[in-house]
């Protein structure tokens, strides 16, 4: 499977947002498909519609088949309270067909070790699709500890890793630091937009998200 799994040092950092500008940046060269295996709180907010509408998304480049769960909780939780069992072989089950034969962004439900079930965590889910991670980070107060916990994680587990995504009013101290200790590159800096149009965001993505284009290594 090509691609990547993008994942957060939180809960609500942009993950959506994110994923909708690599659709911007990069259908023009690859094939993209994006697929939320799992979604809590789907009443309120469908992150598979926002990617469709910000990234402006044919039918073929979404898969909108996944574990849809109410309140905003964690898997496990959510999907206690609804009765059920999340665990990597249903995931497999809803998987698209031919999942092997196009390039996938993958979006987790919040940061890498949140679980969905009594035994396994997004991080086995990211290691069962065989995808590196992309990490998506708050720019503000708090996010050094925070991401450099994610990357160390991710290393601990042996899941390459692609880079980072800052969201968030530009921090130069913070984006360096994570640089530095995280041995990591970050790709780029998503501002806050006053308006968030597709037209806004295909914007940005095209200047300043991943402008040498290093995650085609992953990509193609």
């Amino acid at each position: 499977m090509r691609g990547l799994f993008i994942t957060g040092t939180g809960t609500n950092v942009g993950k959506t947002v994110v994923s909708a500008a690599l659709m911007h940046r990069f259908r023009s060269t690859v094939a993209l498909c994006y697929w939320k295996p799992i979604q809590t709180g789907i009443e309120e907010a469908d992150d598979t519609a926002t990617v469709r509408r910000l990234g402006i998304c044919t039918d073929r480049e979404i898969f909108n088949a996944g574990i849809r769960l109410h309140g905003s909780l964690s898997p496990h939780i959510a999907a206690r309270l609804a009765g059920e069992e999340i665990d990597l072989q249903r995931v497999e089950q809803i998987a698209p067909p031919g999942i092997n034969a196009r390039c996938w962004l993958v979006e987790g439900a919040g940061g890498i070790l949140v679980p969905i079930n009594g035994r396994q965590t997004m991080r086995d889910l990211m290691e069962k699709l065989g995808l590196p991670a992309l990490v998506v980070a708050l720019s503000s107060l708090g996010t050094i500890n925070h991401t450099l916990m994610t990357l160390e994680t991710l290393r601990r587990s042996s899941c390459p890793i692609a880079g980072v995504v800052m969201v968030g009013e530009p921090n130069r101290e913070n984006r360096e630091t994570i640089e530095s200790f995280g041995r990591v590159d970050v790709l780029g800096e998503l501002p806050h937009f006053p308006s968030l149009t597709s037209e806004a965001l295909a914007a940005w993505a095209q200047a300043g998200l991943d402008p040498s284009g290093r995650l085609l290594e992953y990509l193609q």
